[in-house]
């Protein structure tokens, strides 16, 4: 397989063909060879929709502390969160350099709350990639970014724990899906979605998830794609308890569990697109060689 640059040493894409998993494969044998830094094009970033992420994220902030205070979720912060942080959401996720916008949505910080959002719009960007209706896209985008609603019932000290959770503790945080449901079901004029994906998004095609070990088809659609967005954001972003995990080392661990935890159509849709975004960018390997790709 011979790369095809430019002039600039940047690899073309004129045809931009879907990638396969071979394709995938050879990309990430390349970028393995070296921790990479992907040199800027001349285009600026966005500066308005990165403000607009960060009030989002403190929206967001504020409702779940007040969900918290409250112990239930009234009607009218769903409907906020419809107005002003989906929105915002659904502009990021059509962000033509979405691997930049991924970059910048790593949870360096406040991690509950920015990780909602960047599953938020992972989650919105797969489901415009599968040709989801508009309103079928409203509920996905909601229930992304209120999967983790369950932890405002979990205590700080587990969420913010910087060592291993001992096995009572983890047992305690595994039941922020059943929290999650118990807070959204009942709520009127909303999509199920929202409460099942709470409930299901640790859930995984064979059956080794939590909390009631689903299989396949018994998976709700959006709990589906939320499963992939939070496994994405999560492991691409530092918390109190590990550091960002390298974004080859992301890929090629998802690639990995393509087959078994995760929807492998939903799985290669995304890796797929994202691994398009290296191809016609300078991918620069720390031995000063560009990484290759056809």
């Amino acid at each position: 397989m011979r790369a095809m640059k430019n002039r600039r040493g940047k690899l073309n894409n004129k045809a931009n063909p879907p990638l396969t998993i071979p394709k995938i494969d050879f990309i990430m044998e390349e970028l393995k060879k070296g921790e990479f830094p992907l040199t800027e094009d001349p285009v600026q970033p966005n500066v308005k929709i990165h403000e607009r992420i960060n009030e989002a994220s403190l929206q967001i902030k504020n409702i779940f502390q007040d969900i918290c205070k409250e112990g239930k979720i009234q009607l009218e912060k769903i409907e906020l969160i419809k107005a002003e942080v989906a929105p915002v959401i659904a502009e990021a996720a059509r962000n033509p350099d979405i691997y930049y916008l991924f970059e910048e949505m790593q949870a360096n910080n406040e991690y509950t709350y920015r990780h909602n959002i960047g599953v938020g719009i992972i989650a919105t960007y797969l489901g415009m990639k599968h040709g989801l209706s508009k309103e079928n896209l409203s509920a996905l985008t909601l229930a992304a970014t209120l999967h983790d609603v369950g932890k405002t019932r979990i205590s700080d000290s587990i969420l913010e724990k910087p060592g291993k959770l001992t096995a009572a503790e983890y047992e305690e945080m595994k039941r922020h899906t059943i929290y999650g449901y118990e807070l959204l079901k009942n709520i009127p004029g909303i999509s199920p979605s929202l409460a099942l994906t709470a409930l299901q998004h640790h859930e995984r095609e064979d059956g080794q998830g939590y909390p009631l070990g689903l299989k396949g088809n018994d998976i709700h659609h959006h709990s589906k794609i939320v499963a992939i967005a939070d496994v994405f954001h999560a492991m691409s972003s530092s918390r109190v308890y590990h550091q960002a995990m390298p974004f080859y080392k992301v890929i090629e661990q998802m690639n990995n569990d393509m087959f078994s935890k995760f929807n492998p159509e939903i799985l290669l849709e995304f890796v797929s697109r994202l691994m398009s975004t290296l191809v016609g960018k300078e991918v620069m390997l720390t031995n000063g060689r560009l990484a290759r790709s056809s």
